[in-house]
């Protein structure tokens, strides 16, 4: 079911001023009532929208267009699919976080095939994401590990974090092909030479506590610090940290983040209800914020659309939902 509705900037009780404004579209999903559900979105090449459903252990597609919903069941007993993205022809690679694989669905026929870890340690797959080449790179949360998926062979590579109990969350690709990862266990980023697999550490300021990931254009790593309630960018050149106290306030709990055209940086204060929607141009260092029309959101993941729609998961009331942002006049 799709529900819309436009929403006002806000900043705690007052209206920010600014010159854009959001509407959002909400789907509600079949198995919404499961924990978890959905847990991420993802974008396919043809525009379909899928999400993992955590807590049924199905993988969803949502036809935007039409309103359509339809769920594919996977072959493992309580896999606990977590993060998805899609490859260049369109197959759903996911994490199964409680099975200790990587998952990959094809749509057209709905065949499942899974990779095992190499080490039992590595029990919980957490974020997938492609790189120019077309290999998958994922982390492993609580088993402590960088993974790398080669699709054309079927091999995985795993390499420890540097840290003990760094808790790799988030994770994206740079231009230059680097895998890059969020410590959410610490207060630090890493880096991953493709080739060797050695990773180089970046320490934030004490305290932060980074989870999902996004690079703008001039290589600036942006995160959301979820313990301190900051916007942050960090240089990797210099290794300095740029800090922009979240609009919520040390409690907001930022979270999932995207970047559009422009370097424009969105990003969810999720630890807020209504979870809230913040849009920070990085030129000018403006804010402004809306809440989500629906309250107990709780939204850990949001994806850009190439045409500078998000999407986001709304894993507390088992909906997904679409932002729209209209420049005004």
């Amino acid at each position: 079911m799709l529900a819309s509705v436009a929403v006002l900037a806000m900043l705690g009780s007052a209206a920010v001023l600014g010159e854009t404004t959001v509407t959002f579209d909400e789907w509600s999903l079949p198995n919404g009532t499961a924990a978890f559900v959905p847990h991420d979105p993802a974008l396919a090449p043809d525009g379909s929208v899928w999400y993992t459903a955590y807590g049924a252990n199905t993988i969803g597609r949502l036809n935007p267009a039409s309103g359509e919903i339809k769920e594919y069941s996977l072959s493992t007993a309580d896999p606990g699919p977590h993060g998805l993205v899609a490859d260049r022809d369109g197959n759903i690679w996911y994490t199964a976080n409680k099975a200790g694989a990587i998952g990959r669905l094809d749509p057209k026929s709905g065949r499942i095939t899974e990779y095992k870890m190499p080490d039992p340690a590595a029990r919980d797959p957490h974020t997938p994401v492609f790189d120019q080449k077309g290999i998958l790179w994922f982390t492993v949360q609580n088993g402590n590990f960088i993974g790398k998926l080669d699709p054309s062979i079927g091999s995985v590579a795993l390499k420890p974090a540097l840290t003990p109990k760094a808790m790799p969350h988030g994770i994206v690709i740079d231009r230059e092909g680097r895998p890059i990862y969020a410590m959410a266990g610490t207060n630090k980023i890493g880096v991953v030479d493709p080739k060797t697999l050695d990773t180089q550490e970046f320490v934030l300021p004490e305290g932060a506590r980074p989870r999902r990931l996004a690079v703008t254009s001039d290589g600036g790593v942006w995160y959301g610090d979820s313990a301190r309630g900051f916007l942050a960018r960090l240089d990797l050149r210099t290794k300095q940290v740029q800090e922009f106290p979240s609009p919520g306030g040390p409690g907001s709990g930022p979270y999932s983040i995207a970047v559009t055209a422009g370097d424009i940086i969105w990003y969810t204060e999720s630890s807020l209800d209504p979870n809230r929607l913040v849009r920070f141009d990085p030129k000018s260092q403006s804010m402004q914020t809306w809440p989500l029309p629906s309250t107990g959101s709780v939204v850990r993941h949001v994806v850009a659309a190439p045409d500078g729609t998000l999407w986001l998961a709304l894993s507390g009331i088992g909906k997904i939902a679409r932002a729209r942002s209209i420049a005004m006049p």
